[in-house]
């Protein structure tokens, strides 16, 4: 199926009922295709998921508050 962008915006049921049959959805601007739709399978869902962050829970074993530790790293440091 081939549909324009003013047609996504004006039929948007239309174009999600036949994503959801299966077909892919080619998304047209001013003629030109620009994008393909297709149905979201859980094989994607887990392909995109980011992975872990070593920076996350880096601050996990700090007791202090946030505010100390940010006016501790604002203060000023002399050059050498």
């Amino acid at each position: 199926m081939e549909a324009s962008t003013k047609d996504l915006r004006l039929h948007t049921a239309q174009v999600l009922a036949a994503i959801e049959r299966g077909e892919e959805v080619i998304i047209t601007y001013h003629g030109q295709r620009r994008a393909v739709l297709t149905r979201w399978q859980e094989a994607q869902a887990d392909r995109h998921r980011p992975q872990t962050n070593p920076a996350f829970g880096l601050w996990a074993d700090k007791t202090d508050r946030v505010e100390n530790e940010i006016r501790q790293l604002r203060q000023r440091r002399d050059l050498p």
